[in-house]
């Protein structure tokens, strides 16, 4: 019985970094992701493994229906959240188990759009674009025709395509964050503008922990207007360190200690076109 545990757990051992890629990619969420991931194992303990014929396919199959039906009562639990709701981000310098076999569908604007799409399409999708798997299995995980999976990874493909312009290089998005960053702490009203794309948008993710936008804001004057008026007071005594979080740069600002911001962008032809500012300390947790 030991060897048969002890064989259960090495085999889920290899899967897990894939199961929580998934499931990260799914929620948006490190603890629900860790939840989800521990939920098949306790799964996978219980079954009857010897009629297994392929584990792999089975633990995906696992934590993906069980991220699908998450990311349904997840959308009704976020009806309640203060303000803009933004994935929490994952420190991918240190090399979280996100299951990155392709760098794909991971950086938070992504993980933003999915979240228009139906639990099912946003599965298809990650599946395909972010662990390469084929359509005729992505069906029998999805629980629908090969056919119809096509259709669920095109359908995303396309909301993707029309809601993103092409983001610059990521050597070009670092230039510009940095840009912000000094731009931002001197209160540069004109370096601000010139950075922002015109239809540039604000999110700011606090759940009402602390002060912060309660929705988003649009337009290079007035953001600018805004951020260079913040100053004083949301940089004074920061720490700043340039990070790296969900493969794109970021800025962590820390005071006395601890973490209370994680500021990033995404940047086109255009100028910085976002601007992401996770401030709820329960999101902050890998960059303390």
């Amino acid at each position: 019985m030991t060897r048969q545990l002890d064989e259960a757990e090495s085999v889920f051992a290899a899967a897990r970094p894939r199961l929580f890629g998934i499931a990260y990619r799914m929620t948006g969420s490190v603890a629900d992701a860790e939840d989800l991931v521990q939920e098949v194992w306790v799964r996978w303990q219980l079954a009857d493994r010897a009629a297994v014929l392929n584990p792999e396919a089975y633990l995906a199959t696992a934590i993906t229906r069980l991220a699908i039906n998450e990311s349904q009562t997840a959308r009704a639990r976020r009806e309640t959240y203060v303000g803009p709701w933004l994935p929490e981000p994952v420190d991918t310098s240190a090399d979280p188990q996100v299951g990155a076999e392709q760098g794909a569908v991971l950086e938070l604007a992504v993980l933003m759009l999915l979240e228009k799409l139906t639990p099912t399409e946003r599965a298809a999708y990650v599946l395909r674009e972010a662990f390469g798997y084929p359509y005729r299995e992505i069906a029998e995980i999805v629980q629908t025709s090969e056919v119809a999976t096509r259709q669920l990874v095109s359908r995303a493909r396309k909301h993707l395509a029309d809601e993103r312009r092409v983001p610059v290089e990521r050597a070009d998005q670092r230039r510009l964050l940095e840009a912000f960053v000094a731009a931002a702490r001197a209160g540069d009203l004109a370096a601000l503008e010139k950075l922002f794309a015109q239809d540039v948008v604000s999110w700011s993710d606090s759940n009402g922990a602390i002060r912060a936008a309660g929705r988003p804001l649009f337009g290079a004057a007035t953001l600018a207007k805004i951020i260079s008026g913040w100053a004083p007071s949301f940089w004074a005594g920061a720490e700043v360190s340039f990070v790296e979080a969900n493969g794109l740069a970021a800025v962590r600002l820390r005071k006395d200690d601890g973490t209370y911001a994680v500021i990033t962008v995404t940047a086109s032809a255009e100028g910085i076109d976002q601007v992401l500012w996770l401030v709820n300390p329960e999101k902050l947790a890998a960059f303390q």
